[in-house]
C-alpha cells in the first residue's frame, strides 16, 4: 500500500514525524510532499498568481513552496509515479473541530485527495495552552494513531468524502476510546481580535482562538473530545443545502 504524507505545518513540523512513524506501521512505500513553511489556516487555497517550486530533501521526501493544496496536486501530478492508496495529512499542531475545518489547512489537504478520488485522511492533536508554542504533547496521537487508522485502510470510502480526526490534549495513556461523530458547531461571536503595536509605533492585529464559545450538544465532535475521546468525523465535499433547494425552485418558477 502507497501512502502519501502532507500537511499545513510545514516539511519540518514535529507533527509529521510523527506522522510517518504512525504510516510506518501501516506500509513501507511512504511518500512525504508538505508546504516548505507553516501554512495553517490556508483553507483550501490554491497558488495562482506566484510560482510553486518543488525540493527534493531525500527519497521519496519533497517540499513545496506553496500551500497544502498545491503540495499534494504537485504530489499526484509530479513526486508519485503512480497514485497513493490513501493520503495522511497531519499531524496538526491543534484542532480541527466543527467550523473549524473550513479554515484548516490540513483538512484541506486531504479535501484535494478526495477530489482526485483517493481516500483522505486528516489528523490533529489538540492542545490546552494557547501559549503552549513549541511545548505541545502528540502522545494521544502517538499512541493511538495506528488504533485510528487500521480500521480505514482497507474501508471504501463514499465518493467525494474524507475523514477528520481529532486527538483530545491528553496523555495517551487517558484516552478513553475513539468515537464516530458528527461535526459540532462553534460561537464565533467571542472570537478575540488581539492588538498590539509594533517597534515602529504603528499597530497590528493576530486573530485569537482561544475563548471561543460553543455547544458541543449530543455526540459531535466538540463532545468527544472534552470527554477524553478520540473524535473520528466522515466530512463530504458536497455543500449543497438540500432542505433549501424546493423553496429556491418555487421562488423561481414564479
Amino acid at each position: 500500500m502507497r501512502i502519501l504524507l502532507t500537511n499545513d505545518d510545514g516539511i519540518n513540523a514535529p507533527g509529521l514525524y510523527v506522522l510517518e512513524k504512525i504510516a510506518a506501521r501501516l506500509s513501507d512505500d511512504i511518500w512525504i510532499c508538505a508546504p516548505s513553511e507553516e501554512q495553517s489556516g490556508a483553507g483550501h487555497s490554491l497558488s495562482l498568481s506566484r510560482p510553486v517550486r518543488l525540493r527534493q530533501h531525500a527519497e521519496k521526501r519533497f517540499s513545496v513552496t506553496g500551500t497544502p493544496t498545491d503540495a499534494v496536486t504537485m504530489a499526484l501530478r509530479r513526486v508519485l509515479p503512480e497514485p497513493p492508496d490513501l493520503i495522511l495529512s497531519g499531524v496538526n499542531r491543534g484542532a480541527n473541530l466543527a467550523d473549524d475545518v473550513t479554515y484548516s489547512g490540513t483538512v484541506s489537504a486531504a479535501m484535494e485527495g478526495a477530489l482526485a478520488g483517493i481516500r483522505a485522511v486528516a489528523l490533529s492533536q489538540i492542545y490546552s495552552r494557547e501559549d503552549a508554542g513549541e511545548d505541545v504533547s502528540f502522545s494521544a496521537a502517538e499512541e493511538w494513531g495506528e488504533r485510528v487508522l487500521r480500521p480505514l485502510v482497507d474501508m471504501p470510502f463514499a465518493p467525494r468524502t474524507l475523514i477528520n480526526v481529532n486527538f483530545p490534549p491528553i496523555a495517551g495513556s487517558k484516552v478513553r476510546g475513539i468515537r464516530a461523530v458528527r461535526q459540532g458547531f462553534h460561537d464565533y461571536g467571542r472570537g478575540t481580535v488581539v492588538e498590539g503595536t509594533d517597534p515602529r509605533g504603528f499597530k497590528y492585529y493576530w486573530f485569537g482562538l482561544h475563548g471561543i464559545e460553543h455547544t458541543p450538544g449530543l455526540e459531535t465532535d466538540l463532545e468527544a473530545v472534552a470527554d477524553g475521546f478520540i473524535s473520528v468525523t466522515p466530512l463530504q465535499l458536497d455543500l449543497t443545502h438540500a432542505a433549501s433547494l424546493a423553496a429556491l425552485s418555487e421562488r423561481y418558477s414564479r
